[in-house]
């Protein structure tokens, strides 16, 4: 009856560290995904010093891979039976896993910190846009991009531009009030009617506010690293329990 149960919880340890391996590696590609910022918003975040989104990424791809690579291991100990080799699985394992909580944590606090409200993205695009420093040419270009993208102006919309003292009037001054890049756009990308968006008609000038773009990109990165990064975790502490009785029914 014992080798019958023992038999059977190899086989379980073994079907968890192979599902496990899996869900790791997934981690590890959505990880690079975040890490790569397909959306360029790196500059947004690094800006204001908190870039944690983005460092989160790095650490969970050393975990998804790190978590493949001794899933496997522990397969190998579970097959031979070895409380050696299981102990050392379930240290390397426990290791891992503090890392990857470390990970999930700071991106999803760092998430409410960048996007909780539009004021600090605000501050910054009305700060760095059009200066000449270093950031003030990332944050310039970041901008550009977003609003003729996502087709919108400013965080909240173009009224940002003229409420508020920025580098960009202290620049170029108040003609035009507001980046071109909040022009409409032609299929060519040409500006569509620059006359009418300098004085503001709605036909020529993007109305909306690109602070829900950022929030929502920003937000896809967290749920990717954070939440997938928890789901991973909790199904990696059900192994680590199951293959702990494992280990201590070994004789």
């Amino acid at each position: 009856m014992g080798a019958v149960v023992l038999t059977c919880l190899m086989i379980i340890v073994i079907i968890l560290n192979a599902i496990a391996a899996a869900a790791g590696l997934a981690l590890f590609a959505v990880a690079i995904w975040v890490a790569v910022d397909g959306y360029k918003l790196y500059p947004i975040s690094s800006v204001s010093g908190k870039d944690d989104i983005f460092a989160a990424a790095w650490i969970a791809i050393f975990t998804g891979f790190a978590f493949f690579l001794t899933c496997i291991f522990g397969i190998f100990a579970a097959l031979k039976r070895s409380r050696a080799l299981l102990m050392v699985y379930l240290i390397i394992m426990f290791i891992i896993f503090l890392f990857e909580c470390a990970s999930a944590i700071t991106a999803v606090t760092n998430r409410d910190y960048l996007v909780g409200n539009s004021n600090l993205v605000k501050k910054q695009m009305l700060q760095y846009y059009a200066d000449s420093s270093t950031k003030g040419k990332a944050i310039t270009q970041t901008w550009n991009r977003v609003m003729e993208q996502a087709e919108c102006c400013g965080a909240d919309g173009p009224k940002d531009w003229l409420d508020y003292n920025s580098t960009f009037i202290q620049t170029f001054g108040t003609t035009p009030p507001w980046p071109l890049s909040c022009c409409k756009r032609l299929s060519n990308f040409e500006v569509e009617d620059r006359e009418g968006c300098i004085i503001g008609k709605s036909s020529a000038i993007y109305t909306k506010g690109c602070f829900q773009f950022i929030e929502s990109v920003l937000s896809r990165y967290t749920w990717a690293v954070s939440w997938y990064g928890f789901a991973v975790l909790m199904f990696v502490f059900l192994t680590l329990v199951i293959s702990m009785i494992y280990y201590m029914l070994l004789d």
